[in-house]
């Protein structure tokens, strides 16, 4: 139901005497103040795409949890799971489709290295 739809259906309540003048008035601006509301909170670019680019950009690799790279102990941090699983799921996309290694390097050449707080001259 659009707006429009609703604010009909509050004024055919209003005229058949289901809600009282102040009860019409305060439905009506609370569904124009909730309309407001939710077209200056949310900017036109948000959606499942822009929380997609948001995780993605976090993805980090881990300097902790890392055998080789840091790729699955990144990944595990980024998505809750365990490093151990994502390191069973390279491994098996490497032996049964022969891929899991080449999406392994280009994750650790195109992830950035997880930040310690440490400047250059600091080292």
């Amino acid at each position: 139901m659009n707006v429009s739809e609703e604010i009909k259906r509050l004024h055919e309540l209003h005229l058949a005497g289901a809600l009282s003048d102040a009860e019409f008035a305060q439905a009506k601006a609370k569904l124009l103040s909730n309309i407001n509301l939710d077209k200056s909170d949310t900017p036109s670019d948000s959606g499942p795409a822009n929380d997609l680019v948001q995780e993605f950009n976090r993805l980090r690799r881990s300097r902790n949890d890392r055998w080789l790279g840091g790729v699955c102990g990144g990944l595990g941090r980024a998505s809750g799971m365990e490093a151990w699983i994502w390191r069973l799921v390279f491994v098996l996309f490497t032996l049964t489709f022969g891929f899991g290694v080449v999406i392994y390097l280009l994750l650790w050449i195109f992830v950035p290295d997880e930040e310690i707080g440490i400047t250059k001259h600091e080292y």
